[in-house]
């Protein structure tokens, strides 16, 4: 059986475990990744669930995405998804999340990497992901839109895009 951490409000570690799938009391929240993966042209590997996957099943969504394991940090858990979701090694071991974003249960570390591949490079785990290709910001928007991509913030994926090889505010406004 997997376990997951549990954290406090201020993303901070608990003593507690609980078991993925188990109900979060008042107070407890858990830590996800997602991490995408972009290429020179300015697009994203993207995913398509498969259709017996449980949680927005056969819809597209983000390069790679999963759960942090107890025990594990952010960065250990997206290089762990990343090899299992698509079959790549990569080291973040020296990157930090582009953004965590809060929801109802939890927080989503977002990492933002450059590969340079097609998609036979890739090697998906069938378990979970039909199929990947690349796609760029409008076609995803176009995707949220007809409803075959899971409903992300449109504003959300043109900030990843808009923003993906820089951070913070843009000086000189």
């Amino acid at each position: 059986m997997e376990y997951i951490d549990i954290y406090d409000k201020d993303k901070k570690l608990t003593d507690k475990t609980i078991a993925r799938g188990g109900e979060l009391s008042d107070g407890e929240y858990r830590l996800v990744v997602h991490i995408c993966v972009f290429n020179s042209n300015n697009e994203m590997l993207i995913q398509k669930r498969q259709p017996f996957k449980k949680g927005w099943s056969g819809k597209w969504d983000v390069s790679v995405g999963g759960g942090v394991q107890a025990g594990e940090s952010s960065v250990v858990a997206a290089q762990r998804e990343v090899k299992e979701e698509i079959g790549v090694d990569v080291d973040l071991s020296n990157e930090r999340p582009f953004a965590c974003i809060i929801f109802t249960n939890g927080f989503d570390d977002y990492y933002l990497i450059e590969i340079n591949e097609n998609e036979s490079f890739f090697i998906t785990q069938p378990e979970e992901v039909e199929k990947v290709m690349w796609a760029d910001k409008k076609t995803i928007l176009s995707m949220i839109d007809d409803g075959s991509f899971i409903p992300y913030h449109k504003g959300f994926i043109e900030m990843l895009f808009d923003m993906r090889k820089k951070t913070g505010t843009i000086v000189g406004y």
